[in-house]
């Protein structure tokens, strides 16, 4: 018996033993670094720590507007992307679902703005929205096309939505396809035999088995939205007038553009806070809505 429990933790030690270390490497120690400098006055570069105690947290809430102008850009933002993403992902899952010859070339068209980093896919469309659909706009006369895409409050919020939307529905529509594909095939049938339209069944029968890939998708995208960083970066850098700011940028550069980690590391505590509750009740409110196929 001994030796059995010997063998088992020897087997532990073997396969999750590497994996936990690494985690706590990269996930736990700078977490806990990341919390004990929340309470301090560091620049990021000195030996010179000072302890502050709550004074970051305090100075955020109620004297660093800028702060709670980005929470709000962040909030409206990852509204309108989960929504947009779970929708347009759902739809082109269900219609790539259907028996149509080019179904594989379209999802693989579909899932490849994934594929880019966030980045590089920032400055394409940056060269879109300022090169590309001024030439449009010169040869068609549109004024959809005219418009300051990056240059406004407006203009610039949707550019980042449709940049957002178009590189991350093709993820959570292969989620969404492996869902449905695994939607027994004889409830379907049984429904079109009882008399259910297409609606009907979509309504009724389809969406209630796929909420575990709702759970999942609405997970990813709210976490995506709120962490979204590379694209805000690269199409607006928080402009015009820090009002696509995101709370990602913002802690950025609090931490590494004013030199102020300690400040920066408390806005990160507090954006973490906020994005683990919220994610909680998301995961807990889709989950008492699945149902067993």
């Amino acid at each position: 018996m001994n030796r059995q429990k010997s063998s088992g933790l020897l087997q532990q030690l073997i396969f999750v033993g590497p994996s936990t270390i690494f985690f706590l490497i990269i996930i736990v120690v700078p977490f806990l670094l990341g919390l004990y400098y929340s309470f301090t006055d560091w620049n990021g570069v000195s030996g010179d720590v000072t302890w502050v105690g709550f004074d970051n947290f305090k100075q955020i809430i109620t004297n660093d507007p800028d702060f709670g102008k980005a929470f709000w850009f962040t909030v409206r933002f990852t509204v309108i992307g989960i929504i947009v993403t779970n929708v347009l992902g759902f739809f082109l899952a269900y219609f790539l679902t259907k028996p149509l010859k080019s179904r594989n070339v379209l999802r693989t068209i579909f899932f490849m703005p994934n594929v880019i980093g966030g980045l590089l896919l920032g400055f394409i469309w940056q060269f879109i929205f300022v090169k590309g659909f001024s030439a449009l706009g010169s040869a068609t006369g549109w004024h959809f096309f005219n418009l300051p895409w990056l240059g406004d409050e407006t203009t610039a919020f949707w550019g980042i939505v449709i940049v957002f939307v178009w590189q991350t529905a093709g993820y959570l529509m292969v989620i969404y396809i492996s869902s449905i594909n695994n939607i027994p095939k004889d409830i379907l049938e049984a429904a079109e035999i009882d008399g259910a339209s297409k609606l009907q069944i979509l309504k009724s029968v389809i969406v209630p088995l796929v909420m575990p890939a709702v759970t999942v998708c609405l997970f990813l995208a709210i976490s995506w939205s709120f962490k979204m960083f590379d694209l805000n970066l690269s199409l607006t850098k928080g402009g015009p007038f820090r009002s696509t700011e995101s709370v990602a940028l913002n802690i950025y550069n609090e931490a590494f553009q004013n030199n102020r980690y300690g400040l920066g590391t408390a806005k990160a505590i507090i954006f973490f806070v906020v994005v683990a509750i919220i994610t909680s009740l998301q995961v807990k409110i889709t989950k008492s809505k699945e149902v067993e196929s």
